[in-house]
């Protein structure tokens, strides 16, 4: 097949963090260059498997490959576990012509670095503060890395910000504003917060700021709380007050960022940026768990001037009646905190990251005598 239209792999699966970036990308692609097919690589326990396939890209399958978190015995036995998906992975590249991967971590792309070594050009691309172990392994043999924040350890790394979906990079906020607050039940006119957790929801957050409600009626300010399809969420009504409204979850995130004047939110790689993207006023909140990324994800946008930080354990009602709804209740400081967001740089990411695609595509093809 390689001596047909032009192959382009992308392996990210596992978490939207990883499957987002690698769509965004295969979207670019095949804006710039419509002629070039695009193939995702996933496994049967991510949700790639769903995602992937509902926005219009081919899923080949593959076996997954766990990594270890840190540098230790499971190590040592990687290469007995990885040799069966990097023959596999090799069989896929072959059967769709593959001519260039580029890889967005996780257990998807372990396999897939290995198989496409010395065969095909790869790009390496991470979203995160603290660099993957499978991005480590592939930017030792990649052709380009590309990176969301300076200093990510990567070696020769060009920081070019997250690819996201042009549904964000294009969302006008103020013109959907009135649709949005329409869509959701809010008030027309008043400050609003949006809140949400991830996919699940965070019982930290929502007790917080739920147990705030009082502050957020009397300062005049409304809510649309997403609190997790597993969680409920019990809030005092006030009447006269703007409405504090609660979802189990979000289909219409683009309505949501329209219909908010500030966020507060956790902080994975993939939200900052969204968040950013669209220009909105941040209240972070890290994971508590995990090795302390969410924290360097959201550090950039704090240095900036455009989010606030609030640990985990810190997060009470008290503390976001003094903090957050002061915030919401002046204009001047959201319009500033708006403008630093909006100049954070990742609305030109999935392009910059094609052009780098498209560029090693040419000199594949031009070595094989394809177009």
């Amino acid at each position: 097949m390689s001596s047909g239209s032009p192959c382009v792999v992308v392996a990210g699966g596992g978490t939207a963090g990883h499957i987002e970036p690698a769509l965004a990308l295969a979207d670019a692609v095949r804006r710039l260059r419509p002629d070039v097919r695009v193939v995702a690589l996933g496994t049967e326990r991510g949700l790639e498997k769903t995602i992937i396939p509902n926005r219009g890209y081919p899923l080949e399958m593959i076996p997954p490959v766990p990594m270890p978190r840190k540098p230790n015995v499971d190590l040592l036995k990687l290469p007995l576990r990885v040799r069966s998906a990097i023959k596999q992975t090799r069989d896929v590249l072959d059967r769709v012509g593959a001519d260039v991967l580029v890889g967005f971590g996780g257990y998807v792309a372990l396999p897939a670095y290995l198989a496409a070594r010395g065969r095909i050009p790869i790009i390496v691309h991470d979203s995160n503060a603290r660099v993957g172990l499978a991005n480590k392994v592939g930017a030792r043999f990649a052709d380009r890395v590309a990176v969301a924040v300076p200093d990510s350890g990567l070696p020769n790394a060009e920081v070019i910000g997250i690819p996201l979906r042009e549904s964000i990079i294009r969302l006008d906020r103020a013109a959907l504003r009135e649709q949005a607050r329409r869509f959701f039940g809010l008030h027309p006119a008043a400050p609003t917060l949006l809140v949400f957790g991830g996919s699940q929801g965070a019982r930290s957050i929502n007790t917080a700021v739920s147990g705030a409600a009082k502050a957020f009626a009397e300062a005049g300010v409304g809510v649309l709380h997403a609190h997790g399809p597993k969680n409920t969420l019990a809030v005092q009504e006030f009447p006269g007050a703007p409405r504090y409204a609660s979802v189990p979850y979000l289909e219409r995130m683009d309505l949501a960022y329209a219909a908010a004047d500030a966020v507060l939110c956790r902080c994975g790689a993939m939200t900052v940026a969204e968040v950013s993207a669209v220009g909105l006023p941040a209240v972070y909140v890290p994971l508590p768990h995990g090795n302390g990324e969410q924290a360097l994800n959201a550090e950039p946008a704090v240095r900036a001037g455009a989010a606030l930080m609030i640990q985990d354990d810190a997060l009470t009602p008290e503390r976001v009646a003094s903090t957050v709804v002061p915030m919401l209740a002046d204009r001047q400081r959201l319009a500033a905190m708006s403008a630093a967001a909006s100049g954070s740089g990742h609305r030109e990411a999935a392009d910059i990251l094609a052009r780098m695609v498209l560029d090693s595509l040419k000199e594949t093809r031009a070595i094989k005598g394809g177009a």
